[in-house]
């Protein structure tokens, strides 16, 4: 059989330049190629949230409203403080749930290597600051409601509902915080920080007021004031894992979210209203400006130099 020398060399040629094996990572080498950005942001299931929180929350402040109108204008204080926290909530949830009340934070994660340069993965989260500027005005009518009801001095109600905005500011500030800085866990140090000032004013001074208001007001302060506290303190831990450390998904934690704002919103508003009707103890009527606004006695009219 005769052998024909160009199709050796070009079998032989071929086999030696296919590769023999399957490339593997080598542990402690970077690949060659940079990985590509990780986005993480709503999905399905987090923008369904969004507008089904949108609803009950919209819902809760028809029916909030509605319950208003069933009491006097000097009795409405806790109908209208309740139905505003409602409906900025659900002014919130439409922003986010549009995409209107979020945007992505660029984060550099750095990975060290031991015989190679330091190698860095982009990630980009969704925040949604929606739902701090939500906070930020609706917790600290919460307080108000807190307050009243227990009836809380002024100094101490102001302190308390500054407390909450620095919480709240310092919270999105730490959300768009640099990981590789102590930057991002400071700002939610002072955070948690003012949290105990809020629970300070809340739980002890608001505690005593409210006993020497009478035992059934002293009882149903000390219960919902309670509830209020132990829901807001899941917040902070949701935010560790969420927004801070990055350990739960968007999705995940716009759920999470969704479901304490109902309980801290709704449940808290249908409760406080529902139990206030069937309480006179607590009572609180305004009159003056709230009722009557500004008096007209006074007032210079046209004519009245003629008429005397």
């Amino acid at each position: 059989m005769i052998i024909d020398p160009t199709q050796v060399f070009k079998e032989t040629t071929t086999r030696a330049l296919l590769p023999t094996h399957t490339p593997t990572d080598v542990p402690g080498i970077p690949t060659v190629l940079p990985p590509r950005p990780d986005y993480q942001e709503a999905h399905d299931g987090g923008k369904v949230t969004l507008w089904v929180v949108f609803a009950i929350m919209l819902l809760s402040s028809a029916v909030f409203a509605g319950m208003a109108w069933r009491v006097p204008v000097s009795k409405r204080v806790y109908h209208v403080i309740t139905t505003l926290i409602t409906i900025i909530a659900s002014i919130s949830y439409f922003a986010m749930a549009t995409g209107h009340g979020a945007s992505f934070h660029h984060i550099r994660v750095r990975h060290s290597n031991d015989h190679v340069p330091d190698t860095y993965d982009d990630v980009y989260r969704q925040i949604f600051w929606a739902r701090y500027v939500d906070w930020a005005l609706t917790t600290p009518l919460l307080l108000l409601d807190l307050s009243i009801l227990a009836g809380l001095s002024g100094a101490y109600t102001l302190m308390a509902i500054l407390a909450d905005v620095i919480m709240v500011l310092t919270g999105l500030f730490a959300a768009y915080g640099q990981e590789d800085t102590p930057q991002k866990w400071g700002w939610y140090a002072i955070a948690i920080i003012s949290y105990l000032v809020v629970i300070w004013h809340v739980a002890l001074n608001g505690r005593s007021y409210a006993n020497a208001k009478g035992s059934k007001v002293g009882a149903f302060f000390t219960s919902i004031a309670a509830y209020t506290l132990i829901i807001w303190t899941a917040y902070p831990i949701v935010w560790a894992f969420g927004d801070g450390a990055r350990k739960m998904s968007v999705n995940a934690e716009i759920i999470t979210y969704g479901v304490l704002d109902i309980l801290a919103k709704v449940v808290f508003g249908a409760w406080l209203l529902g139990t206030h009707a069937n309480m006179p103890e607590s009572n609180v009527e305004l009159g003056g400006f709230w009722t009557n606004g500004l008096s007209r006695e006074g007032a210079l009219r046209i004519g009245d130099d003629n008429e005397a």
